[in-house]
């Protein structure tokens, strides 16, 4: 009687086990709509463990190229429990931007959440919406945008650029991911909130690396793993934020006129801004520095990289720079680069662009659905995630010829069309970066800072480049510089 009674519960199991997998294999369409061609995985896990396997390559990830040859510039899969829709069709991308705000909302995956998206208060997420995201987007831009790069921020960057580069020479070999990463916050830290590199005694950019691992690692939270080691490290960075504005609203610093001090006074003043607390601003504070740290970080890595593959792109690159240098007037040729000379560097605007495209630093931009959506005949169904595939549009071979060579010229012609529906480095429409045009300024002050007062040689690395989904340098690049007048 027990045996039968086990087999009938392991018949049952069995059943509900075989409905289960079935049933999440193939999710039903709302209103018989038509969901996009894929595989949803295995149970719970769906196709994470598959996503990451590292590409070793710096082509498109190959979780992402081998769905896109079997189902289509659009398929659905699942990962990390979530189901999910990618896109690489131009035209189902641009549709999906135009939606935010309405049948779509900015999305972050679970790890980003976290990392990104908790705060002590409610207000301060990742997807700030209608006056909170106005205001945050103004502050960044107040002090990031075009104007301020206009008025003096140009030939700032320019001497603190000079200056770190200057100290590289020091040493014997740098690993110039890190060296870069870590010039980079100090640099911007500086300019937010008056952060002393000079007299830190913790190299906060340790700190930032560490979070950046958790980004593509699996969302466990207990003591040892990557998440919970990033998420206090994150705390750890924003209370060092929160000190610095207990300290300015105690007034025990001058008012430095920097991204700190305009939040710390809009809090006072403006009666709308009810959210800008202490909290929010930290965290505001804190996000954008991760974002000008790791972008900007990968992007001059890669140009490291590509002038050691491609010789004739830094002797062009030099020729411009040394241009410049050469039109100054006498006893102005030490002058720090200027705003419209930045504006003058065509070709390496096009070094920048080729970078950018082939870097592709995000694997994708995440949308979620709030109610179905009905696009190239497919059903995507409510509170879905469609990432928006930015690397598969800025390296397809029907775009852009031979789209792994690094060709800065094909910028000289490009069709404007071309670049508006498949070249969003920065993103697109209202959530496009607010630091796009500070990320450029910063790297070409960076090149032409390289390459008209150092020389440099690659010591060793640069082979294992990967994608994991993000860009990875392996064991790293690692460079002997000095200065050309030695």
């Amino acid at each position: 009687m027990l045996a039968i009674s086990f087999g009938i519960v392991v018949a049952l199991a069995t059943i509900f086990t075989c409905h289960w997998i079935k049933k999440w294999r193939n999710p039903k369409c709302p209103n018989n709509g038509t969901l996009p061609p894929g595989s949803m995985g295995f149970p719970i896990i769906g196709e994470t463990l598959n996503l990451l396997v590292p590409s070793h390559s710096i082509d498109v990830h190959s979780f992402v190229k081998k769905r896109i040859n079997k189902y289509g510039s659009i398929f659905k899969t699942n990962l990390a429990n979530r189901p999910i829709v990618v896109s690489s069709d131009p035209e189902v991308n641009q549709f999906i931007l135009q939606q935010e705000g309405g049948s779509v909302e900015l999305y972050y995956m679970d790890n980003f959440s976290k990392l990104f998206g908790q705060s002590d208060d409610p207000r301060a997420r990742i997807n700030p919406v209608g006056s909170i995201h106005r205001y945050v987007r103004s502050l960044n831009l107040s002090n990031f945008g075009i104007e301020v790069l206009k008025n003096g921020l140009v030939p700032q960057l320019h001497r603190n650029i000079h200056r770190r580069l200057r100290d590289w020479t020091l040493s014997p070999s740098l690993e110039i991911k890190k060296s870069i990463s870590s010039m980079i916050f100090d640099i911007v830290a500086n300019h937010m909130f008056g952060y002393d590199y000079d007299n830190s005694s913790n190299d906060i950019s340790d700190k930032l690396t560490c979070i950046i691992k958790a980004i593509a690692s699996f969302p466990l939270n207990f003591p040892g793993t990557t998440l919970y080691k990033s998420l206090k490290a994150k705390n750890n960075l924003k209370d060092m934020i929160k000190d610095e504005i207990n300290r300015r609203c105690r007034n025990q610093t001058s008012p430095r006129g920097d991204l700190l001090d305009q939040a710390i006074k809009d809090s006072k003043e403006k009666n709308d801004l009810m959210f800008l607390t202490d909290d929010f601003i930290s965290h505001t504070v804190f996000g954008s520095l991760f974002a000008s740290f790791e972008s900007i970080s990968t992007l001059l890595t890669l140009c490291f990289k590509i002038l050691s593959d491609y010789p004739l792109v830094y002797d062009q690159l030099a020729i411009e720079h040394e241009e410049i240098v050469e039109r100054r007037e006498e006893g102005h040729k030490e002058d720090p680069l200027s705003w419209d000379e930045y504006k003058s560097l065509t070709y390496t605007i096009w070094v920048i662009n080729e970078t950018l495209r082939l870097s592709s630093v995000s694997p994708g931009l995440l949308r979620r659905t709030t109610k179905d959506i009905q696009v190239k005949g497919y059903t995507i169904p409510a509170n879905w995630i469609v990432v928006i595939a930015v690397a598969s549009q800025h390296l397809n071979p029907d775009t852009f010829d031979d789209p792994l060579a690094f060709n800065p010229y094909r910028w000289k012609n490009i069709d404007g069309n071309v670049v508006s529906k498949n070249f969003m480095p920065f993103g697109r429409g209202i959530r496009q970066c607010a630091g796009a045009e500070f990320s450029k300024a910063f790297m070409a002050t960076f090149l032409h800072v390289l390459v008209t007062n150092f020389k440099w040689t690659k010591t060793k690395g640069g082979e294992n480049v990967k994608r994991t989904p993000l860009l990875n340098f392996g064991d790293g690049i690692h460079i002997k510089i000095s200065e050309k007048n030695i």
